[in-house]
């Protein structure tokens, strides 16, 4: 008897996503840790993030607007300039 498999399962085995995909997902896994470990304790402004984690201000930005797109940021209020917003961890 033959067992069915989902068009899925076959896609997936036919089909490989460029290397240039796996690198690009590689580098954003690495960000969102850094990301997150920087935000762990308390929430943080991006310019504050970006000083902790070393990453340049518009790769910080970049990342953490996926972050909150994908539903791992949420906005936590507004400093007391009105410049910039604190993010903070959806799930500890």
């Amino acid at each position: 008897m033959e067992v069915k498999q989902k068009t899925i399962d076959i896609i997936k085995q036919t089909r490989k996503a460029a290397p240039e995909a796996f690198e690009a997902r590689k580098l954003y896994l690495k960000m969102r840790k850094a990301i997150a470990e920087a935000l762990k304790d308390e929430a943080k402004t991006i310019p504050q993030v970006a000083e902790a984690t070393n990453i340049p201000i518009g790769e910080a930005t970049y990342y953490m607007m996926a972050m909150l797109k994908f539903g791992e940021l949420s906005v936590n209020g507004i400093d007391d300039m009105d410049e910039y917003y604190f993010y903070q961890l959806t799930k500890q």
